[in-house]
């Protein structure tokens, strides 16, 4: 699947400490055949005077996932958190009055969130959304 500019695309990042996090972006150009240019929703430019600019390859980008709607998670649902700019991959571990705990594998960390910071974990596979189970 390519993308187009204007593209509302998720970058995934590979480095340390951040991978399995997708930040979400917009497509700006494709100046080599399976490289883009994207710009952050989210991400700021070090010296924070304007969204993040970078160059990134085909396989650090996916579609931004449809909206699944819930009115709740229970126990041990995967999902996606919002935090740090970003999307991360965790499980439901419990729920607190209106906040749900969330804990993520690739830290070791557990936060809480309101529930429209969450979103239900789908995999991009073969150019299809998967949800989790």
């Amino acid at each position: 699947m390519g993308f187009s500019r204007g593209d509302l695309v998720e970058v995934g990042s590979k480095e340390d400490g951040f991978l399995g996090s997708y930040y979400e972006a917009i497509v700006v150009c494709q100046p080599l055949k399976k490289d883009y240019i994207v710009q952050y929703k989210t991400l700021l430019k070090d010296d924070q005077s304007g969204p993040l600019t970078e160059f990134v390859t085909h396989s650090e980008l996916r579609p931004v996932p449809p909206v699944i709607p819930v009115s709740r998670f229970n126990l041990n649902d995967q999902v996606d958190a919002f935090g740090n700019d970003g999307w991360w991959v965790g499980r439901i571990t419990g729920k607190i009055g209106s906040k749900y705990f969330v804990y993520f594998d690739s830290s070791g960390d557990e936060c809480g969130y309101f529930i429209s910071d969450l979103r239900v974990h789908q995999d991009w596979i073969d150019g299809k959304w998967v949800c989790s189970k």
